[in-house]
């Protein structure tokens, strides 16, 4: 689909979606780095892909059809068979007599629709659609968990082997045997790409008395999925070992590995843990998608207004140490890497120690810890101050040494990156003080700490409604709706004379393409900037509340009043906030 620069720049001036200092500041943005017009206003949030896809579609004048809520008729998709429509990005969604109507995002793919005229015998109709709806769209190629596996366990079931009644005293042959076994490798590998096309982030199988429960992990909650028979698995068990190059015949002990598996679409690592638990061995398999390490932007990790400007200023100091804290599964590498994107150009050398590496990306030296072999965060750091490196990422700050040596290296020239496991942004300068570090050292090289949480983005539709002040104090106090009020005010995303009882809510509502009316996920942050009068809180007291309560005075927004502020915005709901923030 080509629509020229000028013509595209001049709509959107025409139509007013768009300020036009903003136009002409991404305008010389998309210049200077060889990128679109569209694809900058994008970025930078000032437009929706969505938005700009209609005005490509406009201008070339051929008409839009969104896909997302809409049920295609099996034997209209199966015309365009599924490795085509995905490698193509092209649905067939309504036919009419000799004519095919497809949705596609390039209308001019001349050889896609010659192949589908080809096949169907048709008369193609290209239709211009967005990336959602080509998504969603599919999913309906697929059939759910529970089919696919009953049509394999009903096929398939009696010839799973049972070498021994409990698993327990297999020889290594007889487990590799059984790893090889037709059902188990067909179960395993339904099991992966039918993880990967739900978008799960993790895949539990956990043993029980009678039955193997299958649990998938989807935007932070986990599901279940499906229930195997008993004696699926010790091969199960056998077949992930087999693809991890795990030992076989060790069952007492706990084992760590990790495979990787192609799909038509991505490529996705699998890191997978095996614990013994009482009913059998536990497995564990965190998908890791390697193509998804780019094209972030801050914008939509949910950063905005002060918190942007924040992380903004601290990544353009040629030294000192940004820091990412949460739990586990919190999104703390994703913000990593997106910060890393930012900061990677032609004239810095970057360079990574991790464990594991998630994401591969262009131009930068990426390391991964090897702890059997003595290869930790701190051997390896202490090697990649010798590398000349502008800016160093250090996967997580775990122990005293590493967090000493990522703090020589800020002193010394270099911008470190780098997470913590801590609950809020001011918890991280306690908890590196106990790992041994001097608080006048703290002072000399943090710049930001950021704070973060995800929680689930809702879908549309979505349901409006009103907090009463009985209601919103039962979430919260006054003061925490005021700050997130006065945030969207700043923000010019309230109307002027507007008051907090004004503030409009949204809760999910369920429809066939979002079960629980939420669908992806997105953080909600507090960044805490090193100021000087945080510097005196940290030589002086160095508690959490100290320091929160200073940092609340010079503006920072926490993650509950980032969390409200989005809720506001209809991003995501109050429930799901309350949920994030207590985890």
């Amino acid at each position: 689909m080509h629509v020229s620069e000028g013509e595209l720049k001049e709509f959107i001036i025409d139509s007013g979606l768009v300020a036009k200092k903003d136009i002409d500041a991404a305008d010389e943005e998309a210049k200077s780095r060889g990128q679109s017009l569209g694809d900058i206003l994008v970025a930078r949030g000032a437009l929706t892909s969505d938005t700009l896809r209609r005005i490509q579609a406009y201008v070339l004048g051929i008409p839009f059809i969104g896909l997302k809520e809409t049920h295609i008729p099996a034997d209209v998709l199966a015309l365009i068979p599924e490795p085509i429509a995905r490698t193509h990005n092209i649905i067939a969604f309504r036919k009419d007599g000799d004519s095919l109507e497809v949705a596609m995002l390039d209308v001019i793919d001349l050889v896609a629709i010659d192949s589908v005229r080809k096949k169907t015998g048709l008369k193609i109709l290209p239709r211009l659609t967005d990336t959602e709806s080509i998504k969603s769209s599919l999913l309906q190629y697929q059939k759910s968990l529970k089919d696919e596996f009953g049509d394999i366990i009903s096929a398939e079931a009696g010839k799973i082997k049972v070498i021994s009644e409990n698993n327990k005293d297999l020889s290594d042959v007889d487990l590799k045997k059984m790893a090889e076994d037709l059902p188990i490798v067909r179960i395993v590998d339904t099991l992966l790409r039918h993880a990967i096309v739900q978008d799960a982030s993790d895949i539990h199988i956990e043993p029980m008395e009678t039955e193997v429960l299958v649990r998938y992990r989807i935007d932070g909650i986990l599901h279940d999925a499906m229930t195997l028979p008993s004696s699926a698995a010790a091969g199960i068990v056998a077949r992930i070992k087999v693809l991890s190059n795990l030992k076989l015949d060790e069952k007492r002990l706990p084992q760590d590995g990790r495979f990787k598996m192609e799909t038509e679409a991505e490529k996705v690592s699998f890191r997978v843990s095996i614990m013994p638990t009482f009913f059998g061995e536990k497995t564990v398999m965190r998908l890791l998608r390697e193509t998804g390490g780019e094209g972030f932007t801050l914008e939509a990790l949910g950063f905005h207004g002060e918190n942007m400007e924040r992380v903004h200023h601290a990544l353009k100091q040629t030294t000192g140490i940004i820091l990412i804290s949460g739990p586990t599964g919190s999104g703390k590498t994703t913000t990593l890497y997106t910060m890393l994107d930012i900061l990677n150009q032609p004239d810095v050398n970057i360079s990574t120690i991790e464990d594991p590496i998630e994401y591969q990306m262009k131009r930068v030296n990426q390391t991964q810890v090897n702890p059997q072999i003595g290869f930790t965060f701190a051997n390896g750091l202490r090697s990649l101050v010798r590398q000349d490196p502008d800016i160093i990422m250090v996967g997580e700050i775990r122990d005293g040494e590493t967090a000493s040596l990522a703090i020589n290296a800020a002193l010394t020239g270099h911008l470190v990156l780098s997470t913590i496991h801590t609950n809020s942004a001011s918890g991280a300068i306690p908890r590196l003080i106990d790992m041994g570090v001097e608080p006048f050292l703290l002072v000399s090289t943090v710049r930001i700490i950021v704070g973060q949480r995800l929680v689930r983005k809702l879908c549309d539709p979505k349901e409006e409604y009103a907090l009463t002040k009985a209601a919103r104090d039962k979430i919260g106090t006054d003061e925490q709706f005021g700050i997130a009020f006065k945030a969207l005010e700043e923000e010019k995303l309230v109307k002027s004379g507007s008051n907090l009882d004004d503030l409009v809510f949204y809760r999910p509502t369920p429809s066939t393409e979002c079960e629980d009316g939420y669908k992806s996920r997105i953080g909600i942050h507090e960044v805490l900037a090193i100021s000087p009068a945080i510097r005196d809180v940290i030589l002086t007291s160095s508690t959490s509340d100290a320091l929160e309560t200073q940092a609340k005075k010079e503006g920072m927004l926490t993650m509950f009043e980032d969390g409200i502020y989005k809720a506001a915005r209809g991003i995501t709901s109050i429930e799901e906030v309350l949920r994030a923030v207590s985890e």
